[in-house]
C-alpha cells in the first residue's frame, strides 16, 4: 500500500469535522493512511474510551434548561450537570442541554436510566411480556431469553438515555451516545440529574 502524505489541509479538515486536537487528528490520519472516515471512527473510539473513564467523576455544576413547544401546551425542565462552571458555559454543553430537552418533549421518557425503573414496574412489564410470548405459542424453556430481549424495547421507550436520538438520521444513535460525544469533546463528565415534562390536561 502506498503511504499517503498527511498534509496540514487534511488535518485542518478533520479538526473541523471532529473538534479534536491537531495532534490527535494527525495521529489518527497517520494510523489510517489518510482515510478520513476511518480516522473519524478512530477518534470517536478514543473519545468514547476517554468518556467512560470520566463517568465516575462527580458532577455538581451545570444548568437548568427549558423547552416550550409552540402553542405553549407542552414544556420541559431539565437539570444537566457537569464538573465545572467553565464547561457549563460552553456552547457545546448548552446545545446538548437544548437537544436533550427537545428529546424529552418529543419522546416522552419517564425516567433517566434503567436504574431508575422501579422493581414493581419492571416485574409488571415482565409479566406482560411473558403473557404475550405464551399467547404467541413460544416454548416455556426460552421465555426468559425472549423477555430479556423484549425488555430492551421497553427500556428504549421509557429511559431517556436509552432512547434513539430523534435528530439522528441513521436511527442508531442513542441519547447516551450523544452525551458521550460531548464528554469526549469537552473532557468532563456530564450527567442528567432530573427532568420534568408538562403537558396541558395530562395527569
Amino acid at each position: 500500500m502506498t503511504e499517503v502524505k498527511i498534509t496540514s489541509e487534511m488535518v485542518s479538515r478533520l479538526r473541523e469535522k471532529t473538534s479534536c486536537g491537531m495532534m490527535d487528528c494527525k495521529q489518527a490520519l497517520t494510523e489510517t493512511n489518510g482515510d478520513e472516515e476511518k480516522a473519524i471512527a478512530k477518534l470517536r473510539e478514543k473519545g468514547i474510551a476517554s468518556a467512560q473513564k470520566k463517568a465516575t467523576r462527580t458532577t455538581k455544576e451545570g444548568l437548568i434548561f427549558s423547552y416550550l413547544h409552540p402553542g405553549n401546551k407542552l414544556g420541559v425542565l431539565l437539570e444537566l450537570n457537569c464538573e465545572t462552571d467553565f464547561v457549563a458555559k460552553t456552547e457545546d454543553f448548552q446545545n446538548l442541554g437544548k437537544e436533550i430537552a427537545m428529546q424529552i418533549a418529543a419522546a416522552c421518557p419517564s425516567v433517566v436510566c434503567k436504574e431508575e425503573v422501579s422493581s414493581v414496574e419492571l416485574e409488571k412489564e415482565k409479566e406482560i411480556l411473558k403473557a404475550q410470548a405464551l399467547k404467541e405459542g413460544k416454548p416455556e424453556k426460552i421465555l426468559d431469553k425472549i423477555i430479556t430481549g423484549r425488555l430492551d424495547k421497553f427500556y428504549e421507550r421509557i429511559c431517556l438515555v436509552e432512547q434513539l436520538y430523534i435528530r439522528d438520521a441513521s436511527g442508531k444513535k442513542k441519547v447516551r451516545d450523544l452525551i458521550t460525544d460531548v464528554v469526549a469533546k469537552l473532557g468532563e463528565n456530564i450527567s442528567i440529574k432530573r427532568f420534568a415534562r408538562f403537558k396541558v390536561g395530562e395527569e
